[in-house]
This record gives structure tokens, C-alpha cells and sequence, in this order.
């Protein structure tokens, strides 16, 4: 699953579909798509008891069996697709949170917030390509929780308030925008005391940060 989830992110990124918020929220979702939209219907779907995954923002099979069962329950269509109908009941039921956006906005203001739009957003970006990789946890709390792996979780950075800018920048990576290709790790070279990490084939340096799989 997370190899074709990572295939159909892959080409969302190569064909520039990194939709506004407004523009996304109008469509109806749908398996195998992966957006910050999806991910405010999984928190929903988890507080009504039908989730019990890691919330990753992407629509596989465990999203739709999820979103067919709350259909089928509250007497909607049970085609896994969430229209109108669904998600007024949803919000109905459960008033959006977006408590996993703002974790995400909160590890990118951490670590990236002296780095351009750009730099942000593939911090972001980083979290994400770990979603989809079976080399990491299955949800975006978790890899950013996952121990040794973010200096700003280590030491407290990450419970900083994000701004409006690291927000946006959790909306491009969630929805689409990867400026690392692909990448699974990022350091500082200036302040990096790793050897592994230094050890890797760089692909990109953007800013103080150098992206490396």
C-alpha cells in the first residue's frame, strides 16, 4: 500500500497539483488521494470510533472501509466517496479539529522556521515521504515522535506555537508539494555531528538544510 500511495503522490507532485485549501475542500474525496482534507477526515472518522489506523493523509483502503461504514450507518450512500452529504454529517457529528496539521506546522517551525517558504515546505515534505516509506511508522504523529529523529522534539523546540507560514507550509507538503524528491533525511551540515547522516548521498541542499535518502 505504501509503495502505490507513494507512486500516486509522486505524480500529483510531477503534475503541479498542490490545490488551495478552498479549491480541495469542494471536491468530493476519494480513495487514493492524499491531502490535508483526508487527513481532517480521518481525525473526524477516528472520534466517531470508525478509524483506528495512524492518521497519514492519504485515502487507502482502511479510510474508505472507514468512511463506508459511517455511510452505512447514518443511511448515506455507501460507496466509499465523501460528497457533500457525508461530509456535512461528519461535521455534523464532529466538528474538525486538524489536531495532526498542526503537529506537522509545529516540526516545521522547529526546525526550518529561519528557512525560506521553500525550505519549510520540505521539512514538511520529509514527514510525509516517511508516511509513505516502509522504513518508518504509519502515521505523521508518530514519525514525528519516533525517538532520535528530530533535534526539535529532543530539545522542546517542537512545542513552540507555529506560525501562519509554517501552517502553509504543512498544506503544500500535505497536499502534494515535495521540493526534496522524494527525500527520507535532512541535516545542518554547519552544526551536524552525525556521520551517518553525513554519509549520505546528498540530492539537494535548499537553505542550511542538505536532503539526503
Amino acid at each position: 500500500m505504501k509503495k502505490l500511495s507513494a507512486l500516486i503522490f509522486t505524480c500529483a507532485c510531477a503534475l503541479g497539483l498542490a490545490f488551495s485549501p478552498a479549491t480541495a475542500s469542494a471536491q468530493s474525496l476519494s480513495k487514493g488521494m492524499q491531502s490535508e482534507h483526508v487527513l481532517q477526515l480521518q481525525e473526524q472518522l477516528a472520534v466517531l470510533g470508525y478509524f483506528k489506523a495512524g492518521f497519514t493523509g492519504y485515502f487507502g483502503s482502511i479510510t474508505d472501509s472507514a468512511v463506508k461504514r459511517f455511510q452505512r450507518d447514518y443511511g448515506l450512500t455507501a460507496d466509499g466517496m465523501v460528497g457533500q452529504a457525508t461530509k456535512a454529517k461528519l461535521n455534523a457529528l464532529s466538528p474538525a479539529r486538524q489536531t495532526t496539521l498542526e503537529q506537522l506546522a509545529r516540526i516545521i517551525y522547529a526546525e526550518a522556521r529561519g528557512e525560506s517558504f521553500k525550505g519549510q515546505v520540505a521539512v514538511g515534505a520529509v514527514v510525509l515521504n516517511r508516511v509513505q516509506s516502509d522504513e518508518f511508522p504509519d502515521s505523521i504523529s508518530k514519525i514525528i515522535m519516533q525517538p532520535g529523529q528530530f533535534t526539535a522534539v529532543q530539545d522542546g523546540q517542537y512545542y513552540l506555537t507555529p506560525n501562519k507560514t509554517a501552517y502553509a507550509a504543512a498544506r503544500q507538503a500535505l497536499n502534494g508539494v515535495d521540493p526534496t524528491n522524494g527525500s527520507l533525511y535532512y541535516y545542518n551540515p554547519a552544526i551536524a555531528t552525525s556521520k551517518w547522516s553525513m554519509a549520505r548521498p546528498a540530492v539537494l541542499t535548499l537553505g542550511r538544510h542538505t536532503f539526503t535518502n
